[in-house]
């Protein structure tokens, strides 16, 4: 992101790529202060489907509940086997998460690109399961990525 969009932080419109309802908590409290929030629902990698509804109507009461816009994108999990094929046997934090790193966050590069967001970034490093470190690497491959790491300050915990 530029120096000069650093320094106009009120105005970034920036989109948050959110896992789950409770993992969008913290990064929602944290960026509303400074950025005009969307959240983007991308996550073809949930299996089985009702998983997937189920994150998805408690990303849409968090929406509501913090009145950000919300965008779906479409559920393709054969989409998401295809990508990661030959990386099914990988261990947690192996190649096969990077590859689904990749996967969701090249699907909101590419939306946020095509929708005019100034930034976006990902609750994906909430977690302490989850490397920041290789989810920066994997967003920094675009020019306008946000490094966020709401693990900090007890961000999991604030998690709901």
């Amino acid at each position: 992101m530029s120096e000069l969009n650093k320094a106009n932080k009120s105005k970034i419109k920036v989109l948050l790529h959110v896992c789950c309802g409770p993992c969008a908590v913290h990064p929602i409290e944290d960026l509303i202060q400074e950025y005009e929030v969307t959240l983007f629902y991308s996550n073809s990698n949930i299996y089985p489907r009702e998983e997937y509804d189920k994150r998805l109507s408690f990303v849409k009461k968090t929406a509501e509940e913090f009145n950000v816009k919300l965008f779906i994108d479409s559920y393709d999990h054969q989409e998401w086997l295809d990508w990661i094929k030959g990386f099914e046997n990988e261990p947690e934090k192996g190649k096969r998460c990077e590859k689904c790193f990749e996967f969701n966050l090249n699907r909101t590069a590419i939306f946020a690109k095509e929708n005019d967001f100034d930034c976006f970034t990902t609750t994906l490093t909430v977690s302490p399961h989850k490397s920041s470190k290789k989810i920066f690497e994997i967003g920094n491959g675009t020019d306008f990525f946000l490094e966020k790491d709401f693990k900090k300050k007890d961000g999991f915990k604030r998690s709901i």
